[in-house]
């Protein structure tokens, strides 16, 4: 006596009993005469269940029939629960009509002026900046509709746009030339601004170093150079070879140096500080070719087509001289490295493998590597000299050659690993997860990842599991309560239900943002190295 029907998307269940129809949304509940409930099952329950259901129903009506008959009682009518759902809503091209857009966006990409949004509707949203709380921004729609008005057609729009394109590219290049031009007319004239901020890196820290670097060892080239031109030696121009590619590697890492304290620009937005690792890459490459190489191939030379030695008292002195400049030379880098591990809480070891300061690193192994070659080369030359053998001379320049390659290849590896974005420490690691887990706001955080940018900038990355009651608390306790209780008492429809929890909804969403941003401000704070904070919300 079962009927089953389709209608509009849902069953509905026709009872024998009183004809009475039941329209199923989510979940009826039959209540018997005995007071007995029974779960008949939600729309998407298999057809097996729901036969078995129903079997057990009418088995059910049958007793209570019988019963009925044997008791002269009424019958309870049936009792049904309907869960009301809001209709869903498919979202299609016009609602992206709500989106905003800045004034300058809207200047810049709909061709128009200050005095064109004026006309327009202003909205006031929440600053991702920490320097403004409030901004105002505009429909997109809205800007659209103002272009097309100012313009006349899209084909107008689009020829405007490719005229500005046409002449931003014509400032560019006269700025370009006029900057030419002013560059030409200080070099003729003298510049008598004050020095800039570039130019002052070069008188303390690593600037310093390097630069003293470059000054020892070009004197210490020409006069290896003299030296070899008057001997012939195979150290003595192994020697020079050595002096040559330091002097050169270290204007390379001047020019990292100043290339490194340029401002990011919207190709290039975490800043150029990678230029001091690029260049002391290209240092350990120009190390291994020029020094190590040119060394090598000397030697092997010298061992093929040996000769006699002249004289090597002036090449003993310059040697000497060599000794102590680029000594001096390796106490100020070491006294530099020293000051900075201490200030960043490290030994010196750990600071020179880890290459935190790549332009010092290079000084501090290059005259390092110095030292111990002008130890070789002066025992090599002073083996020739005693026993008049040219072979102990040519060994000396090829065990400078396998020194300065050692040097290489560690230069190579370190600042190789450092361009490839290694990993902060395991302990400040867990400093920035401990500060993030000992918020209220935040009930898990998972794929932490920190990653040293060099120089002192870490980049850490999170996905933050967020506590939506915490969240939701923090915002009514910036609500007036009975306010809220009164708007809450006038909701009488379902779109008076929908449009007050869109309102809210909208601005817990807000308040769930400026809880992302005070956590990111927390972490900069905390923790200087951290420049870049991406927070991701699960």
């Amino acid at each position: 006596g079962w009927q089953v029907s389709m209608k509009s998307g849902s069953l509905s269940y026709i009872l024998p009993c009183n004809r009475l129809p039941v329209q199923l949304m989510s979940q009826v509940r039959v209540y018997t005469s005995n007071g007995q409930k029974k779960d008949l099952g939600s729309e998407d329950t298999n057809g097996s269940a729901r036969g078995e259901t129903l079997h057990k129903v009418e088995t059910g009506r049958q007793d209570t029939t019988n019963a009925g008959q044997k008791q002269s009682s009424p019958k309870q009518p049936i009792q049904v629960k309907v869960k009301a759902v809001l209709k869903k809503r498919e979202y299609g091209p016009k609602y992206t009509q709500n989106n905003f857009i800045t004034g300058v966006r809207a200047i810049n990409e709909f061709c128009l002026k200050s005095s064109d949004l004026d006309q327009l509707r202003k909205i006031k949203r929440r600053s991702p900046h920490d320097d403004t709380e409030t901004f105002t921004v505009y429909l997109r729609s809205d800007v659209e509709a103002k272009s097309l008005e100012v313009w006349g057609s899209p084909e107008a729009l689009a020829r405007e746009r490719k005229r500005r394109k046409e002449a931003e590219i014509k400032y560019r290049e006269n700025l370009f030339r006029n900057q030419r031009l002013l560059w030409e007319y200080k070099e003729f004239f003298g510049n008598t601004k004050p020095r800039s901020s570039t130019a002052a890196m070069f008188f303390k820290g690593p600037g310093k170093v390097v630069m003293v670097a470059i000054c020892i060892n070009g004197l210490n080239f020409f006069f290896k150079l003299l030296a070899w031109v008057y001997t012939g030696s195979a150290s003595m121009f192994s020697e020079a070879i050595h002096s040559l590619a330091d002097t050169c590697n270290q204007a390379l890492l001047a020019l990292g140096i100043s290339q490194s304290a340029r401002t990011p620009d919207p190709s290039h937005p975490y800043g150029f500080t990678n230029m001091r690792y690029i260049a002391s890459l290209i240092s350990g490459v120009g190390i291994f070719m020029m020094g190590a190489g040119l060394s090598w191939y000397h030697g092997i030379m010298g061992l093929l087509h040996p000769h006699p030695v002249e004289s090597l008292l002036w090449a003993y002195c310059i040697l000497a001289g060599s000794l102590v400049s680029e000594g001096a030379t390796l106490l100020v880098a070491i006294n530099e490295i020293r000051r900075s591990a201490r200030a960043k809480g490290l030994s010196f070891y750990q600071y020179v493998v880890q290459s935190r300061d790549p332009s010092t690193n290079v000084v501090l192994l290059e005259d390092a590597a110095a030292v111990l070659s002008v130890a070789v080369a002066a025992t090599c030359m002073g083996l020739t000299s005693v026993t008049g053998n040219p072979y102990y001379d040519s060994v000396g320049s090829l065990g400078v050659g396998t020194l300065l390659g050692t040097v290489s290849a560690f230069l190579i590896y370190t600042n190789t690993e450092a361009l490839l974005g290694r990993s902060i420490e395991p302990e400040q690691l867990q400093r920035l997860t401990e500060l993030l887990e000992s918020d209220p706001v935040v009930r898990a955080i998972h794929d932490v990842k920190a990653t040293d940018m060099g120089m002192s900038k870490v980049r850490f990355k999170a996905e933050v599991d967020f506590d939506g009651r915490v969240v939701t608390r923090s915002y009514l306790e910036k609500q007036d309560i009975e306010q809220l209780l009164q708007e809450i008492q006038q909701v009488k429809t379902l779109e008076e239900l929908e449009a007050f929890m869109l309102k809210h909804g909208e601005n817990i969403i807000d308040m769930l943002g400026a809880e992302v941003d005070r956590l990111e401000k927390d972490l900069k704070q905390r923790n200087p190295d951290v420049r870049h904070v991406d927070l991701e919300i699960l």
